[in-house]
């Protein structure tokens, strides 16, 4: 995955729960419909932690890469 195809990048690396959804929760919440959030983490709670969020929100999980203990997620802002 290429980093320019998102639109902001949340750099969560090295913080663990629940910062991680805490800050990707307050990133979306700035964001238009449309746009595209890179979050990389290396919390591995994440991986359960970010799509129960999205299924709270709305939003939309594009899709995950995980490599070398690092979680990036690439997700779509959909309409409020």
């Amino acid at each position: 995955m290429a980093y320019g195809e998102a639109d902001i990048t949340l750099d969560v690396l090295s913080f663990h729960c629940p910062v991680p959804v805490h800050e990707t929760k307050r990133a979306l919440a700035t964001m238009s419909p449309g746009e595209i959030i890179l979050v990389m983490a290396d919390d591995p709670e994440t991986k359960m932690d970010i799509p129960a969020l999205l299924n709270r929100s709305g939003d939309t999980l594009l899709d995950v890469e995980e490599e070398a203990g690092e979680y990036h997620y690439r997700i779509r802002k959909e309409a409020e």
